[in-house]
């Protein structure tokens, strides 16, 4: 059975029902036969590269509210993410263009690692404020996941995997996907949102449930 998830690595949302994914999944009997694809998708694919402010200041000036309201919408995503045992530090995060990001993941897939990248972006952008726009921050990463150095500048100097990027993007166009994390399940069944663990759960049983009567 295929889990394919469409997520960004600066979303807060994304991480935790990532969490609550795999606990949902921990637990299931059949979890050895399952196999989890991570798909492409920028919340702001016009994002500058070289952008560099702090992220309570953009999601102020991206909602029309002030700093103090910014802050407690950080406040309350940091206090969820803290129940799934995730520790965010927003305050260090800078907005950033995630293509490049989702080019590295592209090639952890092809070599056999991608959920270990996807979990070492997340845990970088969000608890250690690493700019995931930044080449060199990103073989760091993906050097500690495993990958060759080599091989992700050859990616990162090149256009390599874009065109992955934008085909798992244009797939979720195709499919209404208009917010993440969104989880497909065998291009059957599908949940949108960080949904809470049980619902996780009742999507793995009834997509192994109709994968048995196919």
């Amino acid at each position: 059975m295929r889990i394919e998830i469409w997520s960004d690595v600066v979303c807060p949302w994304c991480y935790i029902g990532k969490r609550r994914f795999e606990r949902a999944l921990s637990a299931f009997d059949a979890r050895d036969d399952v196999e989890v694809v991570y798909r492409s998708f920028e919340l702001d694919p016009h994002a500058p590269a070289e952008r560099a402010d702090l992220l309570t200041g953009h999601l102020a000036g991206k909602y029309g509210v002030d700093l103090t309201q910014a802050q407690a919408m950080q406040d309350r995503v940091t206090s969820l993410a803290a129940v799934e045992g995730l520790t965010y530090r927003l305050d260090l995060a800078r907005t950033a263009r995630t293509f490049d990001a989702h080019r590295v993941l592209h090639l952890a897939r092809k070599q056999g690692v991608q959920p270990a990248m996807k979990e070492r972006l997340l845990r970088g952008y969000f608890s250690e404020g690493a700019w995931v726009a930044d080449p060199d921050v990103l073989v760091r990463l993906a050097v500690d996941v495993g990958l060759l150095e080599v091989d992700v500048r050859d990616v990162l100097s090149s256009d390599a995997h874009g065109a992955e990027v934008r085909a798992d993007e244009q797939e979720a166009a195709a499919l209404g996907i208009q917010g993440v994390p969104f989880f497909v399940v065998d291009r059957r069944l599908a949940v949108s949102g960080a949904q809470p663990t049980e619902v996780f759960t009742q999507l793995l049983e009834q997509g192994w449930s109709r994968r048995q009567v196919a």
